[in-house]
C-alpha cells in the first residue's frame, strides 16, 4: 500500500521525532507503563504507513459490498437503510409484553427482540417445580401457542422483524412463530426475522442447555434446513459472541470462538448434501461492543473480513451473499455498573458508536439501569433514543466506514485477525469445535481470561468509574422496574384452562408422531409446527425430545 521509499522515510522521520520530540516528554514520567487493549495487545505511542506495511488495499479492504466486505456488506451501508433498531425486550406474561412491544413500536423501534423466562429457555412450564421464583422474571413466559399469539396480539407478523433469543427449544418456539403468523394470514415466505438457535455456546458460556451437544446439533441443522427451503427472508440462526463475551471472553476470543461455531453449523448441514449457498447467505451473527472502543470496530471489521475468506477459501461458496458476516450487536451488559448508573448512559452510547462504525445491522443498547432490574419503560425509551440520536443528529452514518484507513485502526483489524485465525487453528487441530467443547477448551479460555479481567479491576489496573476510582456515597434513588408478584399464579391459571379445553386426544397423537420423528433421521420441522398448532405445552414437547434425546450433564472444565 506504501511504497518502500515512503516507508524509509516515515521510519527515519519517526526516529527522529522519537529522539528529539519524545523522549523529552517521556522523561518527565507522566505516562503509565504499559498500554493495551481489553485482550491484551499491546500499543505504541503512535501508528504510521510502518505498521500497515503488509496491508495491501484491494485485497485486504477494497470497497463496501464487495468482497472481503472489511469496509462493509453493502456499498451505501447506512446511507441506504439506518440499522435496523431491535430493543430487547420481555418479561411477565404475554399481556405485559404485548404492552411492551407496543410501546417500542410506538416509539420508532423497527424491530422486536423477544426476552423469554428461564423456564422457557429450558423447556419447562409455569407449572413445574423447578419453575418456582423465575416465571415471567428475565423475559416473558411462554407455555404455549395460546401465549404466543397474545404476545403479537395486533401486531402485523409480515411488517415487523422479530429476533428471538431462544436455543435449546428453537423449533418450538419457531414453531409457534410460523402458526402466529399463519392465524394472521401471514404466509411463512413472508415472516422475516432471527432465531438464534445458537446451542454450541450455551455449553461454554450461558448453561442454557437441554439436550447433548450432538442431537442439539441435529436441531440447529433441521431448523436451518427448514427455513432455507420455507421461510427465505427469515434468519435461521444467530451465531452468537455476544454471550461468550459477557462470560469473560476477549475481543480475539469473542471473534475466534464465534467463526468456530459457525464453522461447526455449516460443516453440520452440509453433512445433508446442501449446496454452501443454498443456506450460507441466512446465517446471522451477534457480537457484544465492550470498553476498548477502537478495538471494538476493528474487532467488527476484522470478523466480517475473516468470515468472508472463511466462507470463500474453505468452503468454496460462489455466491458473494453466502460471506457477507450480517451480525447485531448489543452493547456490554457487563459493563454497566450498580454504582453511579447514570454513567451507563455515557457507556452505552460510546458502545453503541463503536458497533454503527464497525459496521452493525441491527442494535440493542443498554438501559442505564440494567445493572440492578429489567430496564423501565422510560430506560428503554432512553435507550431507543440514544440510538436515534446516533443515526440522525451526529453525521456517523454519513459516510460508509468512516475509521478506514486509520492507521491504528487498520493495524487492529490486522492483528485481531490475525490472532482470531491462529484459536481457529488449533481448534481445527482438535476436530472442531464440538470437540473442543467436551475437552473444556474453551471453557477454560473464557473461565481464565474473565479471572484476569476480574484481577485487573481488583488491583485498580482496569479502570471503572465508580467502581474502583472516582466514587462517591450515592444514595440510589432510581425508579425500578418491579414484577408483578401474581404472574406466576395467573401462568399457572392460564396453563390449566388451556388444558381443560384442548382437544387431549390431538394433543397425544401429535406428540406420538414428533416421537416418531425425533427417533428418525426427518427433519422435525413440519412435524413441530403440527404439534404445536394441538396446543401441546412447551415442556410436553421437551419432554418427548428429553425422552429420545437424553439430558447433557456439562463436565467440569476445572
Amino acid at each position: 500500500m506504501f511504497s518502500e521509499k515512503t516507508l524509509q522515510e516515515v521510519e527515519a522521520k519517526r526516529k527522529e521525532w522519537e529522539e528529539k520530540i519524545l523522549a523529552k516528554f517521556l522523561q518527565k514520567g507522566e505516562l503509565k507503563e504499559k498500554f493495551e487493549t481489553s485482550s491484551g495487545i499491546p500499543l505504541k505511542q503512535i501508528y504510521t504507513p510502518e505498521d500497515n506495511k503488509n496491508l495491501d488495499y484491494l485485497p485486504d479492504l477494497g470497497f463496501p459490498g464487495d468482497y472481503p466486505f472489511t469496509r462493509g456488506i453493502y456499498p451505501t451501508m447506512y446511507r441506504g437503510r439506518i440499522w435496523t433498531m431491535r430493543q430487547y425486550a420481555g418479561f411477565a406474561d404475554a399481556i405485559q409484553t404485548n404492552k411492551r412491544f407496543k410501546y417500542l413500536i410506538s416509539q420508532g423501534q423497527r424491530g422486536l427482540s423477544v426476552a423469554f423466562d428461564l423456564p422457557t429457555q429450558m423447556g419447562y412450564n409455569s407449572d413445574n417445580p423447578l419453575s418456582q421464583g423465575e416465571v415471567g422474571r428475565v423475559g416473558v413466559t411462554i407455555n404455549s401457542l395460546k401465549d404466543f399469539e397474545i404476545v403479537f396480539q395486533d401486531i402485523p407478523l409480515d411488517k415487523v422483524s422479530t429476533s428471538m433469543t431462544i436455543n435449546a427449544p428453537t423449533a418450538v418456539l419457531l414453531a409457534m412463530y410460523i402458526a402466529v403468523g399463519e392465524k394472521q394470514g401471514v404466509p411463512p415466505e413472508k415472516l422475516t426475522g432471527t432465531v438464534q438457535n445458537d446451542i454450541l455456546k450455551e455449553y461454554v458460556a450461558r448453561g442454557a442447555y437441554i439436550f447433548p451437544p450432538k442431537p442439539a446439533l441435529r436441531l440447529t441443522a433441521d431448523v436451518i434446513e427448514y427455513c432455507s427451503q420455507h421461510l427465505p427472508r427469515f434468519n435461521a440462526i444467530s451465531i452468537c459472541g455476544y454471550h461468550m463475551r459477557e462470560a469473560g471472553a476477549n475481543a480475539i476470543q469473542e471473534i475466534a470462538f464465534t467463526l468456530a461455531n459457525g464453522i461447526a453449523y455449516v460443516e453440520e448441514v452440509l453433512k445433508r448434501g446442501i449446496d454452501i449457498d443454498d443456506f450460507a447467505p441466512r446465517l446471522s451473527f451477534m457480537f457484544c461492543t465492550h470498553r476498548h472502543f477502537f478495538e471494538e470496530v476493528a474487532k467488527l471489521r476484522a470478523a466480517r473480513r475473516l468470515w468472508a475468506r472463511i466462507v470463500k477459501n474453505r468452503f468454496k461458496a460462489k455466491n458473494p451473499r453466502s460471506m457477507l458476516l450480517r451480525f447485531h450487536t448489543q452493547t456490554a451488559g457487563g459493563t454497566l455498573t450498580a454504582q453511579q448508573p447514570e454513567v451507563n448512559i455515557v457507556r452505552v452510547a460510546i458502545e453503541a458508536l463503536a458497533a454503527v462504525l464497525g459496521g452493525t445491522q441491527s442494535l440493542h443498547a443498554c438501559g442505564p439501569d440494567e445493572a440492578l432490574a429489567i430496564p423501565t419503560e422510560e430506560s428503554v425509551r432512553l435507550s431507543l433514543r440514544t440510538q436515534q440520536v446516533l443515526a440522525y443528529e451526529m453525521g456517523v452514518t454519513d459516510v460508509v466506514d468512516p475509521l478506514g484507513g486509520s492507521y491504528y485502526v487498520e493495524y487492529l483489524t490486522a492483528k485481531l485477525e490475525e490472532e482470531a485465525m491462529k484459536y481457529i487453528n488449533k481448534i481445527d487441530e482438535m476436530g472442531g469445535m464440538p470437540v473442543a467443547i467436551e475437552k473444556g477448551y474453551i471453557q477454560k479460555e473464557i473461565a481464565q481470561n474473565a479471572y484476569l479481567n476480574q484481577k485487573k479491576i481488583e488491583s485498580g489496573e482496569e479502570k471503572v468509574i465508580g467502581v474502583n476510582i472516582f466514587q462517591i456515597e450515592e444514595e440510589l434513588k432510581l425508579n425500578l422496574f418491579q414484577l408483578d408478584k401474581d404472574i406466576e399464579k395467573r401462568a399457572i391459571e392460564s396453563l390449566n384452562e388451556l388444558k381443560r379445553n384442548r382437544d387431549e386426544s390431538l394433543v397425544q397423537s401429535k406428540l406420538a408422531e414428533l416421537k416418531r420423528v425425533a427417533q428418525s433421521d426427518e427433519n422435525i420441522m413440519p412435524i413441530m409446527i403440527e404439534t404445536v398448532k394441538s396446543y401441546a405445552t412447551i415442556e410436553e414437547i421437551c419432554d418427548v425430545l428429553r425422552e429420545v434425546f437424553g439430558v447433557y450433564k456439562a463436565p467440569s472444565p476445572f
